[in-house]
């Protein structure tokens, strides 16, 4: 029996990176698939093939999670498509780093919308499902940042740190219900972000972690299946940190 065997999972920002590497090990797991991106472009076609080819069923939605109108059709969409949402894995997100003293407050106010309110917006809507169905479990993607804080990424700290609160709270709200909530702290992972840094800045930050390696996005993939499978039904408002150690 596979861990997720027959569940649906929603998951945001998924035709790429950590989003995908979640997507793909969920299906490998048994459940079936709908993800989101802004548009249904090449990545998002490749990328419900590809799920759709390991024998689930798979749908992408062109969708903007920092909207909370885009939030609520889409959720209505998915339920339509794939009848219930067992798991919902709240994972799009950008950056717009800069020191404060330089940063734009377009850049901060856009930080905060993508990255936090889309948690909120994605859900308080799929709330109403989980609670008729009295099970669920959602996952927050935050980071170490959000744990620990950086230089030049305060409104990316902040919104991430912010992540973890929001985590805590509804875990509070909604166990009676049996809907587990917890968040993912990633640290230095291989993603298309890190892979445009400089060499001597990528061995700075690799030096700097314990395990002396740079994460990948399966690793992340692997402890969001924990999370949404039932190996941790007795897990929820909790951070986890897969980060190789730069957080302790």
């Amino acid at each position: 029996m596979k861990l997720l065997e027959g569940k649906v999972a929603l998951i945001t920002g998924a035709a790429r990176g950590i989003g995908k590497s979640i997507a793909v090990k969920f299906a490998k797991e048994g459940a079936n698939i709908a993800f989101t991106d802004l548009n249904y472009d090449e990545n998002m076609q490749a990328t419900e093939k590809e799920i759709q080819a390991l024998g689930v069923k798979a749908k992408g939605y062109a969708s903007n999670a920092a909207s909370f109108t885009d939030s609520e059709k889409l959720i209505e969409n998915v339920v339509a498509d794939f009848e219930r949402i067992d798991i919902l894995v709240n994972n799009a997100g950008i950056t717009r780093d800069n020191l404060l003293l330089r940063m734009q407050e377009a850049d901060w106010d856009l930080v905060m919308t993508v990255n936090l309110k889309s948690a909120f917006n994605l859900t308080k809507t799929v709330q109403r499902i989980m609670m008729k169905q009295r099970i669920g479990s959602i996952i927050n993607m935050s980071s170490v940042v959000g744990v620990e804080g950086n230089a030049g990424q305060s409104n990316y700290s902040a919104s991430k740190a912010g992540l973890i609160g929001f985590t805590k709270s509804i875990a509070q709200e909604l166990g009676s219900r049996n809907i587990r909530c917890n968040a993912i702290a990633p640290g230095f992972i291989e993603t298309e972000m890190t892979q445009k840094l400089k060499e001597d800045v990528r061995e700075t930050w690799i030096q700097s972690i314990p395990l002396r390696r740079s994460g990948k996005p399966e690793d992340v993939a692997d402890v969001a299946t924990f999370l949404a499978s039932d190996l941790s039904s007795y897990v929820t408002g909790q951070v986890i940190n897969v980060c190789g150690g730069m957080s302790t």
